[in-house]
């Protein structure tokens, strides 16, 4: 049986336009993972990074949730470390409450972003998650030292852990989380942190089996060819952020005269970042994330697309869905 599938965005920023452009781009993408049958469309939170729009998931996740009307809408994530349990039991309570059934709140264990920012937010201990999400969760629940997040009475969104590593895995089994794992960021740990997730995994309330959601950044386009001259911004950029001079995605075109004045070196970092990527033509494209899904044990796919372009993105998106039958699927 073919996955659920679902749907990351960054609101990534391209040379020359602005936040407000990608984050238009990011609502028209919603509506259309909507009509497709997507399952949830989760934004995320990033600071100081000219490439990336979304800063404020929760205010994103409120303006998509009122343009949409079935779809879940999300959080992928919110990094606990930079914020206060009762500020995130508030304004997650609020949303759900706001569009009840169709809130979803995804967890980071860390601050995900620069030393430079980090002082400036909250930042506290990664290390202490679990005492901050039980927090949390009382915040949502009957309360914490007296004190309720009154919007988030009866009304809880639905929780998931986020990870990159064996850590993250073993955090959310050991306290019983649904666990969406980015494969864009370590593909090559995919296998081992879901089997040491399910290995280690202890029932609670909130997930009485393990539940897995694995994320792939995937470039697709018509053609292999396009889809690899599409996929060259996101990995300059890449570049670019790990010399200290973030900048927003250029143009193809200005990409792949970048790549042309490359070290080695550079090049090779580069070509890292693209090969974390599903890139190429609709039968490249699904037939790696079909693997993929069939590797993992997956219950639900969720891509991420890092190509400015929001036309791009839809027409991969729909690519994606009539591979894996969504509209038949809603069918059913």
């Amino acid at each position: 049986m073919a996955p659920a599938v679902s749907v990351l965005d960054l609101s990534p920023v391209a040379a020359g336009r602005s936040a407000a452009h990608a984050l238009a781009g990011t609502v028209a993408l919603a509506r259309r993972a909507e009509a497709l049958g997507c399952r949830r469309f989760w934004v995320a939170e990033h600071h100081d990074s000219p490439s990336i729009a979304s800063t404020a998931p929760e205010t994103l996740i409120a303006h998509l949730a009122a343009r949409t009307r079935r779809i879940r809408v999300g959080a992928g994530g919110v990094m606990l470390p930079n914020h206060a349990p009762l500020a995130v039991a508030e304004r997650f309570g609020m949303l759900e409450a706001l569009h009840p059934g169709r809130i979803d709140l995804g967890l980071g264990r860390d601050s995900g972003t620069n030393a430079r920012v980090g002082p400036l937010l909250r930042r506290a201990d990664p290390e202490r998650f679990a005492e901050h999400l039980a927090e949390l969760r009382a915040y949502l629940g009957s309360g914490h030292g007296g004190i309720r997040a009154v919007a988030g009475e009866h009304a809880v969104p639905q929780l998931w852990m986020l990870g990159s590593s064996e850590a993250g895995a073993r955090t959310a089994a050991e306290l019983g989380l649904p666990f969406v794992f980015a494969t864009h960021f370590h593909p090559h740990l995919t296998e081992p942190a879901l089997a040491l997730y399910r290995e280690r995994f202890v029932a609670s309330d909130l997930a009485g089996e393990p539940r897995v959601i694995v994320c792939a950044g995937v470039v697709i386009a018509q053609t292999d060819e396009e889809a690899a001259r599409l996929a060259l911004p996101g990995g300059v950029a890449t570049l670019w952020r790990r010399q200290g001079r973030p900048a927003a995605l250029p143009s193809p075109s200005l990409a792949h005269a970048t790549v042309q004045r490359l070290s080695g070196a550079e090049l090779a970092v580069v070509r890292d970042a693209i090969g974390r990527l599903f890139v190429g033509g609709p039968a490249t494209v699904v037939a790696g994330l079909s693997r993929l899904v069939e590797r993992s044990g997956a219950d639900e796919l969720m891509i991420t697309s890092p190509v400015a372009d929001p036309d791009a993105r839809i027409r991969g998106l729909e690519h994606i869905a009539a591979a894996f039958g969504l509209a038949r699927q809603g069918r059913a």
